[in-house]
């Protein structure tokens, strides 16, 4: 039987890593719907290739140029964000893969959960920000998300050998990113290209960064806490350099299992589109013959945006908004050369010390929430900016 997929965030790193593990899975996947943000000419070409249903790109002034290139007699399109949610709800879609990065994968993820997709999530902040509300308002339906992320995706493997009430807390684990060891003084003077050179992963600009402040390990602690109903001190990080075991799960039994395998992204990408079955893949197993594998604690002296991203999730309401919010504007500043790295989670704490929290947010609130916070780190990121000039 064929699995329609629709593709959300298709010309990023997760997305075209998802239509090669589809292009690997033969004619029993067939991609229905894409969506991009503003990269037309790659658009065009997967459009041509895959002949889908529906297509829509974010960027609206682009579409005439899409249209152009784009070689398809059948496929309808659209722009914005309504573009992007009716490829969510696409009708024929079995599977919706959110591969957007960011805010932006939050109303899609409620069009789909709404619509009754089953959902393949590489996005996080998505549960980041609005995992209280989709559970809040019966929407969290765990049975229809599977995990992109490694980490998560392991969780979820890992999970098979108990049940919940078994499980005493669960390991995720951290490469440390590309300046692990450092001190403050030494990270004053890293530039964006030395932050983008991770060790194990090849993954876009946004998330890499994020490896390296550790921000990605915090919006992967909060993700996992709606993901598998857990709390938050049922939830630890470790730094594991060698990224071979993907994460742990710890029973009450003293018993911990564990996910290994080579770091690439393209493995827990298949696993979700073919859960529960497994196909072969064209990735290397591996090899535990004469490997070493270490584990280490977080350093949170030096690498402080892990404890922000605990202090938002148990603050709850807006908060985890407002950290995910100044969190995108932060980076975007150091890849422009406008913010030094160390800067970063500084500026991300300030945001979050002036937030007003509201309890109990709807999603208009946590729409609010975000846009303050990014006019918010945007006006502080000026001042702290000044006061260095």
């Amino acid at each position: 039987m064929v699995k329609n997929i629709a593709l959300l965030g298709s010309t990023g790193s997760i997305g075209t890593q998802t239509l090669d593990v589809i292009d690997g899975l033969g004619k029993d996947y067939r991609v229905v719907a894409l969506a991009a943000g503003s990269n037309y000419q790659l658009l065009a070409e997967q459009i041509n290739k895959y002949q889908p249903e529906y297509a829509a790109l974010d960027d609206q002034s682009s579409m005439v140029k899409l249209k152009t290139l784009a070689k398809s007699r059948c496929c309808q399109f659209g722009t914005g964000q309504a573009g992007q949610l009716k490829a969510a709800r696409w009708p024929s879609a079995d599977l919706v893969v959110l591969a957007q990065v960011g805010f932006s994968g939050f109303e899609p993820l409620i069009a789909a959960l709404q619509s009754g997709k089953k959902i393949a999530l590489a996005n996080k902040e998505s549960l980041v920000i609005g995992g209280e509300i989709l559970e809040r308002h019966g929407l969290l339906d765990r049975a229809r998300i599977f995990p992109v992320d490694s980490e998560h995706s392991a969780i979820k493997q890992c999970w098979t050998a108990g049940n919940l009430k078994e499980i005493a807390k669960i390991y995720l684990t951290a490469s440390g990113g590309p300046f692990y060891g450092m001190s403050q003084a030494e990270l004053k003077n890293v530039t964006p290209q030395d932050a983008l050179k991770h060790p194990n992963w090849q993954m876009g600009p946004k998330i890499t960064v994020d490896s390296a402040t550790m921000m990605n390990k915090g919006l992967e602690v909060i993700e996992a806490k709606w993901l598998f109903g857990l709390s938050l001190d049922q939830i630890s990080v470790v730094i594991h350099r060698q990224s071979i075991v993907h994460s742990m799960v710890e029973y009450i039994d003293g018993s911990t299992i564990t996910q290994l395998g080579l770091p690439d992204m393209r493995t827990p990408i298949q696993y979700a589109l073919t859960y529960p079955e497994r196909r072969t893949s064209p990735v290397d197993s591996y090899n535990p013959y004469g490997s070493t594998l270490t584990f280490e604690e977080p350093d949170h002296v030096n690498f402080p945006s892990l404890k922000l991203a605990y202090r938002a999730a148990k603050a709850g309401g807006t908060m985890p908004a407002v950290l995910n919010g100044a969190n995108e504007v932060a980076v975007e500043k150091f890849l422009a050369c406008k913010l030094s790295f160390t800067a970063i989670p500084v500026l991300i704490e300030k945001v979050m010390d002036f937030h007003d929290n509201i309890e109990r947010p709807e999603v208009s609130d946590i729409i609010a929430a975000d846009r303050w916070a990014r006019e918010k780190t945007r006006e502080i990121s000026a001042e702290l900016r000044g006061r260095m000039d």
